[in-house]
C-alpha cells in the first residue's frame, strides 16, 4: 500500500522541484525578471495548501478514492494550462489550478495512509515520505533534462503524467472505508473557507509585493484584506465552533504547534529550492541540465529519511521533529555563508531531509492528537499550514533578495525552522 500511495504522490512532488530548474529559461522567454518566477512555485504551494482542508472536509463524507480522483483530474488540467500559457499570468493561473489539484490527492494518499494499523501506517508513511522527497529532490535533474531537450513547458506539464497513474491505482487496490470514526455530513462552510484563503493568499502576495513591483495601493488593499480576514477568522472559530476552521481541532494540544513546525521547516527547504539551481547555475556556468543533476545528490537523503521516519516511535515524534528542523536550518545557513557549488548541493541536502521526514512524523502524529472523528479535518489544516510554508518560503526570499544581498535573504529565512527547532525541543515527548 505504500508504494501505491508514493507511487501516486511521484507527480504531484516532481511538480515542487522540477519547475525550480526551468525558471531562468522561463523568465528569459516571458521577459519577466527572476523575482517574479517564484510566483510559479508560491502559487502551487498557496493552492495546496488552501485545497487541503476542504478536501479534508470531503474525505469525512466521500471515499478518499473519489477525492483522490477529483484532486488528480484538477491536477492535470492546471499543469495542462500552465504549460501553454503565453503569459506569466497564465502559467501561474494553470499552477494555480494544478496546486488545488495536488492539496487534494495529498489528503486523499494520507488518509488512505492513516486509516492503516499503527505499524503498517509508520511505515507506508515512511514509504510516501520517501516518494515525496525524493520525486521533489530528482525532479531538479528531471526537470533540467526536460528544460534542455524539450523546453520549460514541457517541465509544467509533468504533473499531467498523475493521469494513467491512477489508472494503473484503480479504486480495487485501496481498502474499503465503511465511514467507521468519521463525522456525519456538515453543511460546508464556505466564509469560514473564504476568510482562511484570503488570509493566506494576503500573506504570500505581501511577501512578494516588492519583487514583482505591486503598485502601493494594491499591496494596501492586500494588506487590509488580510487583516480584515484575520480578524473574520478569529470571530468565526469562536461564534461557529463547528465551522470550516473548528475550534475543538485548531485548539487540540499540540496541533498549532505540529502545524508551525511544519510549515516553517516546508519554508526552509522551499526557499532553498528556489534558489539553488540558479545558483549553481551562476557558479559554474552550466544550463539546466548540469543543475540540476548537481542536486540528485539530495534525493539520497531523502530516501534516508523516510527510512528513518518510519522506525520513530510515537514518543520520539516532537524530538524527532526538532531534528529535522535542526538539519532544515543548518542547511539553509550552509547555502547563505558559504558560495559555491558544493555548499548549495550540501545545504539543499540537508533541507531535503527536514522537508522528507518532517512531513510524514507530523502526519503520523495528527491522529493522535484529535478525536477519530476529527481525523481528517486535522490532517487538511495540518497540511495547510506545512504547505502555506512552501508558499512563504519563496515568496519571502524573492521579496527579501530584491532588496538585500541574496545570503542576507537566506539567513532570515533559516530565522524560520529555527523556531521550529524551538517549538520541537519544547514540547514533552510525550505530548
Amino acid at each position: 500500500m505504500g508504494l501505491v500511495l508514493g507511487v501516486l504522490v511521484l507527480p504531484v512532488f516532481v511538480a515542487l522541484g522540477a519547475p525550480s530548474v526551468a525558471l531562468p529559461a522561463l523568465g528569459r522567454a516571458l521577459s519577466v525578471p527572476f523575482g517574479s518566477t517564484a510566483w510559479v512555485l508560491a502559487a502551487w504551494s498557496l493552492t495546496s495548501a488552501l485545497a487541503m482542508p476542504v478536501a479534508g472536509r470531503l474525505v469525512t463524507r466521500f471515499r478518499p478514492v473519489r477525492v483522490l480522483t477529483a484532486g488528480v483530474v484538477t491536477l492535470a488540467a492546471g499543469s495542462a494550462l500552465a504549460a501553454v500559457g503565453p503569459t506569466l499570468a497564465v502559467v501561474v493561473a494553470g499552477r494555480l489550478v494544478g496546486g488545488a489539484g495536488a492539496g487534494a490527492t495529498v489528503i486523499a494518499v494520507f488518509a488512505v495512509a492513516t486509516a492503516l494499523p499503527g505499524a503498517e501506517r509508520a511505515r507506508a508513511l515512511g514509504v510516501v515520505a520517501a516518494a515525496s522527497a525524493t520525486a521533489s529532490a530528482c525532479g531538479t535533474l528531471l526537470g533540467g533534462a526536460v528544460t534542455a531537450w524539450l523546453g520549460w513547458r514541457a517541465v509544467l506539464a509533468i504533473p499531467v503524467l498523475a493521469l494513467p497513474l491512477l489508472l494503473l491505482a484503480t479504486a480495487s487496490t485501496f481498502p474499503d472505508d465503511d465511514g467507521t470514526g468519521r463525522a456525519p455530513a456538515e453543511r460546508f462552510d464556505l466564509l469560514g473557507a473564504a476568510l482562511l484563503w484570503v488570509l493566506a493568499g494576503a500573506l504570500v502576495t505581501l511577501l512578494q509585493a516588492h519583487a514583482v513591483g505591486l503598485p502601493a495601493p494594491v499591496t494596501l488593499a492586500v494588506g487590509v484584506a488580510g487583516a480584515v480576514a484575520g480578524v473574520g477568522l478569529w470571530w468565526r472559530v469562536r461564534r461557529v465552533p463547528d465551522g470550516f476552521v473548528p475550534r475543538r481541532v485548531v485548539t487540540a494540544r499540540g496541533l498549532p504547534a505540529a502545524g508551525v513546525v511544519g510549515g516553517t521547516v516546508f519554508a526552509g527547504y522551499y526557499g532553498v529550492l528556489f534558489l539553488a539551481p540558479s545558483l549553481i547555475e551562476q557558479a559554474t556556468g552550466v544550463g539546466a541540465l548540469g543543475a540540476g543533476a548537481a542536486l540528485v545528490p539530495a534525493a539520497a537523503c531523502s530516501v534516508l529519511a523516510g527510512r528513518l521516519v518510519a522506525a520513530a516511535g510515537r514518543f520520539a515524534a516532537w524530538r524527532t521533529a526538532a531534528v529535522l528542523a535542526a538539519l532544515t536550518t543548518l542547511g539553509v545557513i550552509v547555502v547563505a555563508a558559504f558560495p559555491g557549488p558544493v555548499p548549495v548541493v550540501v545545504g539543499t541536502a540537508l533541507t531535503v531531509c527536514g522537508f522528507a521526514g518532517a512531513q510524514a512524523v507530523l502526519v503520523g502524529l495528527a491522529p493522535q492528537l484529535v478525536a477519530a472523528p476529527d481525523r481528517d479535518t486535522a490532517q487538511g489544516l495540518l497540511n495547510f499550514a506545512i504547505f502555506l510554508g512552501g508558499g512563504i518560503g519563496p515568496a519571502a526570499v524573492a521579496g527579501l533578495s530584491a532588496v538585500v544581498p541574496v545570503p542576507t535573504a537566506l539567513a532570515v529565512l533559516a530565522a524560520l525552522p529555527l523556531l521550529g527547532l524551538v517549538i520541537g525541543l519544547t514540547r514533552r515527548p510525550g505530548a
